[in-house]
């Protein structure tokens, strides 16, 4: 009885210790991402904060010329004098002055902080893309969240700094401990801001005595102050992500491609 050929040799065992070859890379959930310099869309978010940390001041010193002549008309005596024996006629002089500084102020102050927000949220975005390159898998909203999160009632009293937070950790070296500390200062006092500012607005619209009036402009001087103190931390908060992701993007083999 004949015996079958036996099957040719194979390479199983050489086979065996050839390298397999590389997976191809996972999509990214939140689409394509390319890494690109944050730095000069930072210095010219921070810039414009700075611009809104000057129009606010402007702002605050036409609050202090409101509460001086509101003070002026709650100690006017009946005869027409105020205390010290301002004329009516110049207290009305000084009130409508005060009136006109408030307004372009008030001008002054939205013109300003309509340019800032659109880079900042440019900024933003570009900063969030990065982050995607940094760690893919670390964003729970997409992209655009990354803008429409601010103006989304209710939703944009904490969903922004979320956002916020998972860049923040994305960009930060590799093996260091979180820290959001100027990020949740900064938001405390963005929305100490909001709250404040609605308060403001109702007392405003409810009381009208000059009485009202001089404690509306101390509460509107200090929605001014808050937001100084707002865009200040803000700029720092520009600077530092800016800073971490360009670190990040030189210092990185993995991102870098070294």
């Amino acid at each position: 009885m004949t015996m079958p050929p036996s099957p040719p040799p194979t390479e199983q065992g050489v086979a065996a210790r050839r390298p397999l070859p590389p997976l191809p890379p996972l999509p990214s959930p939140h689409g394509p991402a390319s890494l690109r310099s944050p730095v000069v869309l930072g210095r010219i978010t921070a810039a414009l904060l700075a611009l809104v940390v000057v129009a606010d001041l402007f702002a605050v010193w036409t609050d202090y010329k409101q509460y001086d002549v509101a003070s002026a008309f709650v100690g006017a005596f009946p005869g027409g004098l105020a205390g010290g024996g301002e004329s009516l006629t110049s207290l009305l002089r000084r009130a409508e002055e005060a009136d006109s500084l408030t307004v372009a102020a008030g001008w002054v102050q939205v013109g300003v902080l309509v340019v800032t927000a659109a880079v900042f949220l440019i900024w933003f975005r570009r900063v969030r893309i990065n982050a995607e390159v940094f760690f893919p898998y670390g964003h729970t909203w997409s992209r655009a969240w990354v803008i429409g999160s601010w103006f989304v009632p209710i939703l944009n009293l904490w969903r922004p700094r979320q956002i916020m937070t998972e860049i923040w950790d994305a960009s930060r070296p590799a093996g260091t401990a979180s820290r959001l500390g100027l990020v949740n200062t900064w938001w405390t006092f963005v929305l100490a801001e909001k709250v404040i500012g609605r308060l403001v607005l109702s007392a405003i619209r409810d009381d009208e005595t000059p009485q009202g009036l001089r404690n509306a402009a101390v509460e509107v001087m200090i929605l001014d102050i808050l937001d100084i103190v707002a865009a200040v931390l803000a700029i720092l908060v520009v600077l530092k992500l800016t800073g971490m992701q360009t670190r990040k993007a030189q210092e990185d083999p993995a991102v870098s491609g070294g």
